[in-house]
């Protein structure tokens, strides 16, 4: 399942990965990876839809 912390954590170790700071007074890429993890999840959450094009259960549902 697609969480906030599941995702803010591979962000983090992907950012990492590339060279940015996560600790110390003024690193501030684990609060981005924070941000970007909520908007990602809250984005999907509230507007994803998925297209079932044929068969009995053909229509547009809201992905939950």
């Amino acid at each position: 399942a697609l969480t906030k912390p599941s995702l803010k954590q591979k962000l983090e170790t992907e950012l990492k990965a590339q060279g940015f700071v996560l600790e110390g007074e003024f690193a501030m890429a684990g609060k981005f990876a924070e941000a970007i993890a909520n908007a990602v999840v809250d984005e999907i959450t509230q507007n994803a839809q998925v297209e079932v094009t044929s068969g009995s259960s053909a229509g547009t549902y809201k992905v939950s």
